[in-house]
């Protein structure tokens, strides 16, 4: 499995517009496209920076969606009254659920980089250590690991029931975090939560 995320830098006003957007032009254009199993869009209600996710069956759909995906996130960006600061490409490493994920669910995103042929050992890393202790927390519903083999780059996210128990589990996530990144030897690049806006996603469980 595949997912191709990209970063718009939208006006805060306007985040409600782009969703009204996404559902109304972008969703019904998305299943006519082969190989299309999910989309997911996270916000930052406070600075508007929002991370629009397709997810994949396959490589060779990933690369053939390109063309058609491009005029989609372009309107989506218009529609959130901002820009496309960044298209990445990743191999869905692992995606777990737990529970399903509601209207107040909010996510936490943490990239990291290391040398690409630690990635191995990241991902069972994130699957055998940060999952079974993550899983655990009061609030949790999913996580998810995508990678780039290219450059050694990673995201981890995870999904969590509302904010107040994003809020309550930092503390306990920082130490988990803390833990398996040094173990592996990656950097931690960035850390940041939003809102998990919208999800509509059919990946089969991959942990």
């Amino acid at each position: 499995m595949y997912a191709r995320s990209s970063t718009i830098s939208a006006q805060p006003s306007s985040i409600d517009d782009g969703l009204e957007y996404l559902r109304d032009e972008v969703m019904p254009k998305l299943p006519q496209i082969d190989g299309w199993v999910g989309l997911s869009l996270m916000a930052d209600r406070s600075t508007g920076r929002c991370i629009a996710t397709t997810a994949w069956e396959s490589d060779a759909a990933l690369q053939g969606s390109r063309g058609r995906v491009q005029s989609l996130r372009d309107g989506l960006a218009r529609g959130l009254g901002g820009r496309v600061d960044l298209v990445e490409e990743w191999e869905i490493a692992a995606l777990h659920r737990d529970h399903p994920a509601g209207d107040s669910a909010c996510a936490r995103c943490t990239w990291v980089q290391l040398d690409p042929d630690r990635l191995d050992r990241l991902i069972d890393t994130f699957k055998m250590e940060v999952l079974p202790q993550t899983e655990m927390i009061d609030g949790f519903c999913s996580a998810s690991l995508f990678v780039d083999r290219a450059t050694g780059r990673a995201v981890g996210a995870t999904v969590w029931s509302s904010r107040d128990a994003m809020d309550a589990n930092r503390e306990q996530m920082n130490r988990i975090r803390g833990a398996a990144t040094q173990r592996v030897g990656a950097n931690v690049l960035e850390v940041a939560e939003f809102d998990l806006a919208f999800a509509h996603l059919r990946v089969p469980e991959m942990a």
